[in-house]
C-alpha cells in the first residue's frame, strides 16, 4: 500500500467544513462527537474554528506513543468496517478531509483509506468514548473495505473457529436485520438450483409477486390494527416484524439493498420535512 507522507490540518481548508466538539450532558454525559458543518464565507471563523480543533484533539487521551485506536462503521448499516490507529495529525486529517485517515505503525506515517484502492470511506461524523481514549469514524464506504475484496475486516466467526464445520463459511458479522437480509439473498440464490421437497415461505413469496404484495398489505394492515384497537406493545412489535420481513423480501426480488433504504432516510431526515421534498425527483 502506498502511504502519503505526513499530513497536518491546514487553516485554508477548515472553512470547507466547520468543526464542533464537545460532550452531553445530563444522563447522556460522556458521549463525545465532532460535528461538520458548513462555515464557508464566515469571516473570523477560519481561526476560530483551527482553535476549537486543537482544543479537541488535546483534549484526546493518546497513550504513550501518541495513538490511540479508531473504529470505522458504515452510517448506515452499522457494520464495522475496520479498525486502525491515529495519531493527533490523523485525526486532524480526517476532520479536515473527511476521508478516514489513519496512522501506520510500521511505516510511522499516515495513510487515508482508498488512497490506493479509492475505496475511500467518507466520514459524517466523529464519535470520541467516555474516557476520550478511542474513536469511531461515522461514513460511507465507497466500496469493499477489506484489503481481500470483503465489504468489512470482520468475517471470521469464533464460533467457527472453535467448531470447525465441513462447510468454509466467510460470513460477515451483521446485525440481526442484515442477517435476515443475508438470509433471504441465500434463499434467492437458491432458486437457480434444484429443488427437492416442498419450498420454504421465504421461496414461495419469492417466485410468487401476487402472494407477496398480499402479505405486505396484509402485515401492514395488522400493525395499524394494534394501534387502532389499543393491542398491547408486544402485539405491535410482532407485526412490525413481520411487516419489515415481507417487505425484506419485496426488496430482494427488486433486487435493492436495505443499505440502499437507509441511506434514503438519512438524507431525509437530515434536512427538514418541506426542503426534502422539494429535493424529490419528480416523476
Amino acid at each position: 500500500m502506498v502511504v502519503s507522507s505526513s499530513l497536518r490540518l491546514q487553516p485554508a481548508r477548515l472553512p470547507a467544513g466547520r468543526v464542533s466538539g464537545g460532550c452531553s450532558s445530563g444522563r447522556r454525559r460522556g458521549r463525545c462527537r465532532v460535528a461538520f458543518a458548513s462555515a464557508a464565507g464566515v469571516p473570523g471563523k477560519d481561526v476560530s474554528l483551527q482553535s476549537k480543533v486543537g482544543t479537541l484533539l488535546d483534549s484526546v487521551k493518546w497513550d504513550d506513543k501518541g495513538l490511540a485506536v479508531a473504529i470505522a462503521q458504515n452510517v448506515d448499516t452499522g457494520a464495522i468496517l475496520m479498525q486502525g490507529f491515529v495519531n493527533r495529525d490523523a485525526l486532524a486529517a480526517t476532520i479536515s478531509s473527511r476521508k478516514a485517515t489513519f496512522y501506520s505503525r510500521s511505516r510511522s506515517s499516515l495513510w487515508t483509506k482508498g488512497e490506493t484502492s479509492r475505496n475511500f470511506i467518507n466520514i459524517s461524523d466523529v464519535f470520541l468514548d467516555c474516557d476520550r481514549d478511542s474513536i469511531i469514524y461515522l461514513g460511507k464506504p465507497d466500496g469493499p473495505t477489506c484489503h481481500t475484496g470483503s465489504e468489512t475486516c470482520y468475517f471470521s466467526s469464533i464460533e467457527d473457529i472453535l467448531e470447525p464445520s465441513q462447510v468454509t463459511r466467510n460470513e460477515l458479522a451483521l446485525s440481526t436485520l442484515y442477517s435476515l437480509e443475508s438470509t433471504i439473498s441465500r434463499r434467492k440464490a437458491e432458486l437457480a438450483e434444484p429443488q427437492d421437497g416442498k419450498p420454504s415461505w421465504t421461496k414461495r413469496l419469492l417466485l410468487d409477486n401476487k402472494l407477496l404484495c398480499s402479505k405486505v398489505r396484509e402485515e401492514a394492515d395488522e400493525l395499524c390494527r394494534t394501534l387502532e384497537e389499543n393491542e398491547d406493545t408486544a402485539r405491535t412489535a410482532s407485526e412490525m416484524a413481520d411487516v419489515l420481513y415481507h417487505s425484506m423480501v419485496l426488496l430482494a426480488v427488486r433486487d435493492v439493498k436495505m443499505e440502499e433504504v437507509l441511506e434514503i432516510l438519512r438524507h431525509r431526515f437530515s434536512r427538514s420535512g418541506i426542503e426534502e421534498k422539494k429535493s424529490r425527483t419528480k416523476g
